[in-house]
């Protein structure tokens, strides 16, 4: 039997997170300036490593985050799947989640590869091919959301925000 509702810690890490990504998905600049000063060979001063370590921070408690939410997910169970959304939409939700899941993994430990570790090609993972596949299944997420509250009126997003 799944719940009705995702529970309110579930809640509170989804939504946390989604600040914590927003958060390193807008504000890049101190990581980047670093990159750029290391990548030339330029000094580094301890306000840049300050700037670039709140960016590896965050990914990190995002990397933490995630765990406990995917833990939480095995052990309270999630809603069930809307059964007025149509089969292949459906089938293309799951594995939309199954990739942000992935990405709540994979990009963070590109990230501390890249950044303590030296690794150019996790950077290049990281900042170039992971982020940009990052907005994409975002945005197909926000725009799910959006369609299942505004076109097919279920409960699907106060499942995630109030509960139901």
């Amino acid at each position: 039997m799944s719940p009705l509702s995702y529970s309110v810690p579930q809640r509170i890490l989804h939504w946390g997170m989604a600040l914590l990504i927003l958060f390193n998905l807008l504000f890049t600049d101190g990581m980047e300036h670093w990159y750029r000063l290391v990548r030339r060979g330029q000094p580094v001063t301890p306000d840049d490593v300050a700037s670039a370590n709140i960016h590896a921070y965050v990914g990190i408690a995002i990397l933490v985050l995630a765990a406990l939410r995917l833990g939480l997910r095995f052990v309270q169970g999630v809603p069930a799947a809307s059964e007025v959304e149509p089969a292949p939409l459906r089938l293309l939700a799951h594995i939309t989640h199954g990739l942000l899941y992935v990405l709540l993994f994979a990009m963070p430990l590109a990230g501390i590869g890249a950044y303590y570790f030296g690794n150019t090609t996790a950077g290049f993972v990281h900042a170039d091919v992971l982020k940009i596949l990052l907005w994409l299944l975002l945005g197909a997420h926000v725009a799910g959301a959006l369609v299942h509250q505004f076109i097919w009126k279920t409960d699907v997003l106060a499942r995630m925000t109030r509960g139901v």
